[in-house]
């Protein structure tokens, strides 16, 4: 694409570039796909931006884009934190004191799932480090994806609720997790301290940096009004320096921008509406991060034995969340049902499992390449694929606004000496 492209070069000047053109048509093809997707067939704009980015992908498209460097880090880690924020927002820690199953449905889910991807990868061959790793990748669901799936179905009800709580606390675990086993994974090791350090200190720090990034935006809450848009202004101008910040300073953004959303609610309660106030500049930051993850992840190697991997990594994290959502599922207030539809809606995968990956590249020359050509395919198949299946688990647990009109409909009852109508 880049050689076709290249009669381009003599018409633009140097302010704009070719990448500039190039992004800027892909990002507007992208706009149009999601468009078409939702009208036409009833599934979420994120298939469409999907499909867009891994076809730009395939056709070797931004080839230089990988490893993540740079704008495109930022950008990714921006678009990141902005949903991670929102999505802390959104978690009540009062909650858990009420209905402490859904605290223990997340650890197990977690676990499970950490666990199943375990052994499934060491039983088809992977050394110990790559499938700790891509175990741990397999704990992260995607908040942006079950959003847009939100938005998209108008969805409303439990499934969906505990779907995004379940996959905001994952994320809290993976990023986590990952951030503290990158920082020790060539390190020597001689005391227990030597394993600690390094770990406290990029949680440290990232907990810091949430505790300022919330004490501040409370402050601007507190003297502007939460509707306004110069507030949203605000809010994402803060959450990009503190994404800047988090990561020159040895952090994680994304991890700091989850902490500060959920300390913000615990000191400011009342509601408030990030998406709606981002309107569509947010939109557009978050359209570009489906479409560079897309672009990325399609760029990896596929073959049999990737796709075996694949394959087996997806199951096996499938399994265990149906099932730790399904065996802590007693008193958490949901039905058994209910249960399994809310453990499929949790399949998708995007943003944060890309700077997951991203981690382990940037601390592992030997192992990041491995971790990345398993990784990266499952990214490519769950951004898309786990998109239409949260669609068809919260369009089956009845929570979708065509599912809610179909229910609302009543049949009148038969008159006396005549066959019901219909």
């Amino acid at each position: 694409m880049i050689d076709y492209m290249a009669i381009w070069s003599g018409w633009l000047r140097t302010s704009a570039g070719l990448p500039g053109v190039q992004w800027s048509l892909l990002l507007a093809l992208a706009a149009a796909s999601g468009y078409l997707v939702q009208r036409h067939l009833g599934l979420p704009k994120v298939v469409g931006y999907s499909v867009v980015g891994a076809a730009a992908g395939l056709s070797g498209f931004a080839t230089d884009v990988w490893p993540l460097q740079g704008i495109s880090l930022f950008a990714l880690e921006l678009g990141a934190s902005v949903v991670l924020f929102e999505a802390g927002g959104r978690i009540a820690l009062r909650w858990f004191r009420h209905n402490p199953m859904v605290l223990l449905q997340s650890v197990l889910e977690a676990a499970l799932s950490y666990a199943f991807v375990y052994y499934a990868m060491r039983w088809l061959g992977l050394g110990g480090n790559v499938a700790e790793a891509l175990a741990a990748i397999a704990l992260v669901s995607s908040p942006a994806v079950l959003s847009r799936v939100r938005l998209d179905t108008r969805a409303t009800g439990p499934v969906m609720e505990r779907a995004l709580a379940l996959t905001t606390l994952g994320a809290l675990y993976a990023l986590t997790l990952v951030t503290a086993r990158t920082q020790v994974i060539h390190r020597e090791r001689e005391t227990l301290l030597d394993t600690l350090l390094p770990i406290a200190s990029v949680l440290g720090l990232s907990i810091l940096v949430a505790i300022v990034l919330a004490l501040v935006l409370r402050l601007a809450l507190r003297i502007m009004s939460p509707t306004s848009e110069n507030t949203a202004m605000v809010l994402l101008t803060l959450i990009a320096a503190t994404a800047a910040m988090a990561g020159h300073f040895g952090g994680s953004a994304p991890l700091a921008a989850l902490l500060a959303g959920m300390l913000l609610k615990q000191v400011n309660p009342r509601p408030w509406a990030l998406p709606r106030q981002l309107g569509t500049a947010g939109s557009l930051l978050i359209m570009l991060t489906f479409v560079l993850v897309s672009v990325v992840a399609a760029q990896a190697q596929w073959n049999a034995t990737v796709a075996g991997l694949v394959l087996a990594l997806l199951l096996a994290r499938l399994a265990g969340k149906v099932m730790g959502v399904g065996l802590a599922n007693w008193g958490s207030g949901l039905g058994w049902r209910q249960a399994f539809w809310t453990g499929c809606a949790m399949q998708p995968m995007s943003s944060v499992a890309l700077l997951l990956v991203a981690q382990f590249i940037a601390s592992s020359l030997t192992l990041g390449p491995q971790i990345a050509a398993v990784a990266l395919p499952a990214i490519l198949l769950m951004e898309s694929l786990g998109a239409i299946v949260a669609t068809v688990a919260i369009y089956q647990a009845g929570e979708s606004a065509r599912a809610l009109a179909l229910q609302s409909v009543e049949i009148p009852p038969a008159l006396p000496g005549r066959p019901p109508r219909g």
